[in-house]
Protein backbone atom coordinates (compact mmCIF):
# COMPACT_ATOMS: atom_id res chain seq x y z
CA UNK A 1 0.00 0.00 0.00
CA UNK A 2 1.34 3.19 -1.04
CA UNK A 3 1.70 6.07 1.65
CA UNK A 4 0.87 9.66 1.13
CA UNK A 5 3.00 12.00 -0.02
CA UNK A 6 5.05 14.22 2.88
CA UNK A 7 2.96 17.53 3.84
CA UNK A 8 4.34 20.94 2.52
CA UNK A 9 6.57 22.46 5.53
CA UNK A 10 4.28 24.31 8.12
CA UNK A 11 7.30 26.61 8.92
CA UNK A 12 10.71 28.18 7.92
CA UNK A 13 13.30 25.56 8.63
CA UNK A 14 10.94 22.67 9.11
CA UNK A 15 12.85 19.41 9.83
CA UNK A 16 10.29 15.83 8.26
CA UNK A 17 12.17 13.99 10.46
CA UNK A 18 10.96 16.22 14.05
CA UNK A 19 7.46 17.35 14.87
CA UNK A 20 6.64 20.52 15.06
CA UNK A 21 7.48 22.35 18.43
CA UNK A 22 4.98 21.56 21.34
CA UNK A 23 2.59 19.05 19.44
CA UNK A 24 4.51 15.87 21.15
CA UNK A 25 5.30 12.75 18.25
CA UNK A 26 2.99 13.08 15.69
CA UNK A 27 3.21 9.54 14.25
CA UNK A 28 4.74 6.28 14.27
CA UNK A 29 8.98 6.48 13.91
CA UNK A 30 10.26 5.82 10.49
CA UNK A 31 9.01 9.36 8.65
CA UNK A 32 8.49 9.36 5.67
CA UNK A 33 7.75 5.46 4.96
CA UNK A 34 5.43 5.15 8.15
CA UNK A 35 3.56 8.40 7.61
CA UNK A 36 -0.24 8.41 8.18
CA UNK A 37 -0.62 5.02 8.73
CA UNK A 38 -3.76 3.68 10.92
CA UNK A 39 -5.18 7.20 10.09
CA UNK A 40 -8.79 7.01 7.95
CA UNK A 41 -8.60 7.97 4.64
CA UNK A 42 -9.11 12.07 4.24
CA UNK A 43 -8.38 12.28 7.69
CA UNK A 44 -7.02 16.02 7.82
CA UNK A 45 -8.10 17.03 4.54
CA UNK A 46 -10.97 19.51 6.30
CA UNK A 47 -8.09 20.96 7.94
CA UNK A 48 -5.83 24.23 6.99
CA UNK A 49 -3.31 23.90 4.16
CA UNK A 50 0.07 22.32 5.35
CA UNK A 51 -1.39 20.95 8.51
CA UNK A 52 -1.68 17.35 7.52
CA UNK A 53 -2.08 15.63 10.51
CA UNK A 54 0.39 16.13 13.09
CA UNK A 55 -0.77 15.06 15.98
CA UNK A 56 0.03 12.83 18.83
CA UNK A 57 -2.97 10.56 18.90
CA UNK A 58 -2.11 9.60 22.45
CA UNK A 59 -1.66 13.29 23.57
CA UNK A 60 -2.82 13.79 26.93
CA UNK A 61 -4.85 16.66 26.81
CA UNK A 62 -5.38 17.31 22.89
CA UNK A 63 -7.84 14.42 21.08
CA UNK A 64 -6.84 13.78 17.98
CA UNK A 65 -9.54 15.76 15.17
CA UNK A 66 -11.30 12.42 14.00
CA UNK A 67 -11.64 11.30 17.98
CA UNK A 68 -14.99 12.92 18.75
CA UNK A 69 -16.99 12.33 21.77
CA UNK A 70 -15.08 9.30 22.92
CA UNK A 71 -11.42 10.98 22.49
CA UNK A 72 -12.67 14.55 24.78
CA UNK A 73 -14.67 12.60 27.25
CA UNK A 74 -11.20 10.32 27.60
CA UNK A 75 -9.21 13.37 28.11
CA UNK A 76 -11.47 14.57 30.60
CA UNK A 77 -11.51 11.37 32.75
CA UNK A 78 -7.48 11.57 32.28
CA UNK A 79 -7.02 14.40 33.41
CA UNK A 80 -9.24 13.90 36.18
CA UNK A 81 -7.32 10.92 37.38
CA UNK A 82 -4.23 12.29 36.87
CA UNK A 83 -4.81 16.04 38.64
CA UNK A 84 -7.32 15.58 40.97
CA UNK A 85 -4.84 15.43 44.34
CA UNK A 86 -3.83 18.69 42.76
CA UNK A 87 -7.20 20.07 41.40
CA UNK A 88 -8.77 19.19 44.90
CA UNK A 89 -7.13 21.24 47.13
CA UNK A 90 -7.42 24.17 44.81
CA UNK A 91 -11.27 23.54 44.75
CA UNK A 92 -11.34 23.59 48.56
CA UNK A 93 -9.40 26.28 49.00
CA UNK A 94 -11.07 28.57 46.03
CA UNK A 95 -14.28 27.25 45.40
CA UNK A 96 -15.78 25.74 48.92
CA UNK A 97 -14.59 28.17 51.00
CA UNK A 98 -15.81 31.41 49.30
CA UNK A 99 -19.29 29.28 48.50
CA UNK A 100 -19.32 28.49 51.77
CA UNK A 101 -18.82 32.11 53.52
CA UNK A 102 -21.24 33.32 51.04
CA UNK A 103 -23.82 30.15 52.25
CA UNK A 104 -23.39 31.40 55.77
CA UNK A 105 -23.66 34.70 54.93
CA UNK A 106 -26.95 34.76 52.98
CA UNK A 107 -28.64 32.74 56.19
CA UNK A 108 -28.41 35.97 57.78
CA UNK A 109 -30.45 37.69 55.77
CA UNK A 110 -33.52 39.75 57.31
CA UNK A 111 -36.43 37.06 57.09
CA UNK A 112 -40.13 37.97 55.98
CA UNK A 113 -42.99 36.54 58.30
CA UNK A 114 -44.62 33.81 57.12
CA UNK A 115 -47.52 34.55 59.06
CA UNK A 116 -48.53 38.35 59.00
CA UNK A 117 -51.45 37.97 61.96
CA UNK A 118 -48.30 36.98 64.27
CA UNK A 119 -47.80 41.04 64.46
CA UNK A 120 -44.53 40.88 62.90
CA UNK A 121 -43.57 43.92 60.43
CA UNK A 122 -41.51 43.76 57.54
CA UNK A 123 -37.89 43.92 57.58
CA UNK A 124 -36.26 47.32 57.78
CA UNK A 125 -35.38 48.55 54.60
CA UNK A 126 -32.35 50.13 55.71
CA UNK A 127 -31.18 46.78 57.09
CA UNK A 128 -32.59 45.03 54.22
CA UNK A 129 -30.43 47.79 51.73
CA UNK A 130 -27.00 46.91 53.78
CA UNK A 131 -27.17 43.79 53.83
CA UNK A 132 -28.06 43.05 50.03
CA UNK A 133 -25.02 45.78 49.36
CA UNK A 134 -23.04 43.97 51.40
CA UNK A 135 -23.67 40.47 49.80
CA UNK A 136 -22.61 42.16 46.60
CA UNK A 137 -19.72 43.83 48.34
CA UNK A 138 -18.36 40.13 49.49
CA UNK A 139 -19.18 38.07 46.37
CA UNK A 140 -17.22 40.67 43.78
CA UNK A 141 -14.23 39.66 46.49
CA UNK A 142 -14.80 36.78 46.32
CA UNK A 143 -14.71 35.97 42.98
CA UNK A 144 -11.32 37.20 42.56
CA UNK A 145 -10.55 33.84 44.83
CA UNK A 146 -12.94 31.82 42.69
CA UNK A 147 -10.64 33.17 39.88
CA UNK A 148 -7.74 32.66 41.04
CA UNK A 149 -8.63 29.16 41.77
CA UNK A 150 -9.74 28.32 38.32
CA UNK A 151 -6.50 30.21 36.71
CA UNK A 152 -4.13 27.53 39.51
CA UNK A 153 -6.10 24.69 38.58
CA UNK A 154 -6.07 25.29 34.69
CA UNK A 155 -1.99 25.87 34.89
CA UNK A 156 -1.58 22.88 37.26
CA UNK A 157 -3.87 20.57 35.07
CA UNK A 158 -2.20 21.00 31.66
CA UNK A 159 1.70 21.19 33.23
CA UNK A 160 0.72 17.89 34.73
CA UNK A 161 -0.25 16.80 31.56
CA UNK A 162 2.64 17.23 29.95
CA UNK A 163 4.37 15.31 32.73
CA UNK A 164 5.90 18.45 34.71
CA UNK A 165 6.11 18.31 38.57
CA UNK A 166 3.10 20.34 39.92
CA UNK A 167 2.40 21.62 43.31
CA UNK A 168 -0.20 23.60 44.89
CA UNK A 169 1.38 26.50 46.47
CA UNK A 170 2.93 27.13 42.99
CA UNK A 171 0.20 26.78 40.96
CA UNK A 172 -2.01 29.01 43.49
CA UNK A 173 1.14 31.75 42.44
CA UNK A 174 0.09 31.28 38.91
CA UNK A 175 -3.77 31.62 39.59
CA UNK A 176 -2.37 35.36 41.90
CA UNK A 177 -0.87 36.44 38.39
CA UNK A 178 -3.59 36.25 36.60
CA UNK A 179 -6.97 35.97 38.83
CA UNK A 180 -7.57 39.10 38.29
CA UNK A 181 -7.54 40.20 35.00
CA UNK A 182 -9.51 36.75 34.06
CA UNK A 183 -12.22 37.89 37.24
CA UNK A 184 -12.61 41.02 35.22
CA UNK A 185 -13.42 39.18 32.00
CA UNK A 186 -16.09 36.72 34.14
CA UNK A 187 -17.83 39.67 35.88
CA UNK A 188 -18.39 40.83 32.57
CA UNK A 189 -19.80 37.73 31.04
CA UNK A 190 -21.96 37.30 34.34
CA UNK A 191 -23.51 40.94 33.66
CA UNK A 192 -24.01 40.23 29.81
CA UNK A 193 -25.73 36.83 30.71
CA UNK A 194 -28.01 37.60 33.55
CA UNK A 195 -29.12 41.07 31.69
CA UNK A 196 -29.89 38.50 28.77
CA UNK A 197 -31.87 36.66 31.82
CA UNK A 198 -33.32 39.98 32.83
CA UNK A 199 -34.52 40.53 28.97
CA UNK A 200 -35.49 37.13 28.94
CA UNK A 201 -35.02 33.76 29.34
CA UNK A 202 -33.23 32.44 25.93
CA UNK A 203 -30.63 35.13 25.13
CA UNK A 204 -29.38 34.57 28.66
CA UNK A 205 -29.08 30.98 27.94
CA UNK A 206 -27.60 31.49 24.63
CA UNK A 207 -24.81 33.81 26.29
CA UNK A 208 -23.88 31.55 29.04
CA UNK A 209 -23.14 29.13 26.06
CA UNK A 210 -21.38 30.79 23.39
CA UNK A 211 -19.48 32.89 26.15
CA UNK A 212 -18.44 29.31 27.93
CA UNK A 213 -14.22 29.14 26.97
CA UNK A 214 -14.10 32.83 27.98
CA UNK A 215 -11.83 31.45 30.55
CA UNK A 216 -9.69 29.15 28.65
CA UNK A 217 -9.66 31.46 25.77
CA UNK A 218 -8.23 34.04 28.21
CA UNK A 219 -5.42 32.31 29.78
CA UNK A 220 -4.25 30.23 26.70
CA UNK A 221 -4.38 33.37 24.18
CA UNK A 222 -5.13 36.43 26.28
CA UNK A 223 -6.46 38.78 24.25
CA UNK A 224 -10.22 39.65 23.16
CA UNK A 225 -11.60 36.91 25.31
CA UNK A 226 -15.23 37.67 24.31
CA UNK A 227 -14.84 38.27 20.57
CA UNK A 228 -12.72 35.24 20.85
CA UNK A 229 -15.30 32.93 22.78
CA UNK A 230 -18.03 33.72 20.33
CA UNK A 231 -16.05 32.93 17.07
CA UNK A 232 -14.76 29.66 18.55
CA UNK A 233 -19.07 28.92 19.55
CA UNK A 234 -20.12 29.89 16.00
CA UNK A 235 -17.16 28.87 14.33
CA UNK A 236 -17.67 25.36 16.02
CA UNK A 237 -21.36 25.04 17.02
CA UNK A 238 -21.43 21.31 17.37
CA UNK A 239 -18.49 20.35 19.09
CA UNK A 240 -18.51 23.47 22.02
CA UNK A 241 -22.34 23.15 21.94
CA UNK A 242 -22.30 19.61 22.77
CA UNK A 243 -19.80 19.48 24.95
CA UNK A 244 -20.66 22.21 27.44
CA UNK A 245 -24.37 21.31 27.15
CA UNK A 246 -23.30 17.64 28.44
CA UNK A 247 -21.12 19.57 31.18
CA UNK A 248 -23.90 22.00 32.29
CA UNK A 249 -26.11 18.56 32.36
CA UNK A 250 -23.92 17.58 35.24
CA UNK A 251 -23.75 19.92 36.76
CA UNK A 252 -26.78 21.18 36.93
CA UNK A 253 -28.11 17.24 37.64
CA UNK A 254 -25.52 16.84 40.51
CA UNK A 255 -27.09 20.43 42.05
CA UNK A 256 -30.46 19.31 42.04
CA UNK A 257 -29.69 16.24 43.83
CA UNK A 258 -27.35 17.38 46.31
CA UNK A 259 -30.24 19.96 46.80
CA UNK A 260 -32.85 17.54 47.07
CA UNK A 261 -30.58 15.38 49.88
CA UNK A 262 -29.68 18.33 52.01
CA UNK A 263 -32.85 19.48 52.15
CA UNK A 264 -34.22 16.19 53.06
CA UNK A 265 -31.14 16.82 55.94
CA UNK A 266 -32.42 19.91 56.70
CA UNK A 267 -35.76 18.82 57.56
CA UNK A 268 -34.53 15.62 59.35
CA UNK A 269 -32.58 18.47 61.55
CA UNK A 270 -35.97 20.72 61.80
CA UNK A 271 -33.73 22.96 60.68
CA UNK A 272 -35.37 26.50 60.07
CA UNK A 273 -34.79 30.38 58.91
CA UNK A 274 -31.95 32.17 60.16
CA UNK A 275 -28.76 31.68 60.94
CA UNK A 276 -28.45 28.06 63.23
CA UNK A 277 -26.09 25.33 64.03
CA UNK A 278 -28.15 23.30 61.93
CA UNK A 279 -28.53 25.73 59.23
CA UNK A 280 -24.75 26.26 59.05
CA UNK A 281 -23.75 22.33 59.05
CA UNK A 282 -26.82 22.09 56.20
CA UNK A 283 -24.72 24.72 54.20
CA UNK A 284 -21.42 22.80 54.91
CA UNK A 285 -22.45 19.33 54.26
CA UNK A 286 -24.35 20.81 50.50
CA UNK A 287 -21.08 23.18 49.31
CA UNK A 288 -18.11 20.38 50.32
CA UNK A 289 -20.49 17.88 48.31
CA UNK A 290 -20.94 20.22 45.28
CA UNK A 291 -16.89 20.98 45.40
CA UNK A 292 -16.04 17.99 42.90
CA UNK A 293 -18.80 20.08 40.25
CA UNK A 294 -16.70 22.62 40.21
CA UNK A 295 -13.52 20.53 39.42
CA UNK A 296 -15.41 18.66 37.00
CA UNK A 297 -16.49 22.02 35.15
CA UNK A 298 -13.04 23.44 35.03
CA UNK A 299 -11.59 20.05 33.48
CA UNK A 300 -14.57 20.00 31.08
CA UNK A 301 -14.10 23.95 29.61
CA UNK A 302 -10.65 23.50 29.25
CA UNK A 303 -10.43 19.79 27.65
CA UNK A 304 -13.25 21.76 25.53
CA UNK A 305 -10.75 24.38 24.57
CA UNK A 306 -7.95 22.37 23.76
CA UNK A 307 -10.14 19.61 21.62
CA UNK A 308 -10.95 22.73 19.88
CA UNK A 309 -7.36 24.23 19.11
CA UNK A 310 -6.49 20.14 18.04
CA UNK A 311 -8.99 20.91 15.25
CA UNK A 312 -7.42 24.60 14.03
CA UNK A 313 -3.87 23.22 13.17
CA UNK A 314 -0.81 21.44 14.52
CA UNK A 315 -1.31 22.10 18.39
CA UNK A 316 -0.12 19.24 21.36
CA UNK A 317 -0.04 19.89 25.49
CA UNK A 318 3.44 20.91 25.50
CA UNK A 319 2.28 24.29 23.05
CA UNK A 320 -0.39 24.94 25.24
CA UNK A 321 1.51 24.54 28.29
CA UNK A 322 3.92 27.16 26.87
CA UNK A 323 0.75 29.72 26.13
CA UNK A 324 0.40 29.53 29.70
CA UNK A 325 3.70 31.19 30.78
Amino acid sequence: MSQPPPPEPPYPGWDPAQPPPGTGQWGPPGYPPSWGAGQPPGWGAAHPPGWGGWVDPHDPLVPPPHAGLNGWSERLIGVIRRSWRTLLPIVLLTQFLPALVIGVASLAAPTVPTDPAAGQGLPDLGDLFAFVAGLIVLSLAIGVVSSVGWAAGTWALARQAAGEPVGVPAALRYGLSRGVGLWAWTLLVSLLVVAGLCACLLPGIYLAFALSLVGPVYLFERGNPIGRAFQIFHGSLGLVLGRVALLALIVVGGAVLIELVTSGLGLALGVGQGLTVGAVLVTIVSTLVASPLYLVQLVGLVTTYAEWRGRQGPVGTGQLVAELG
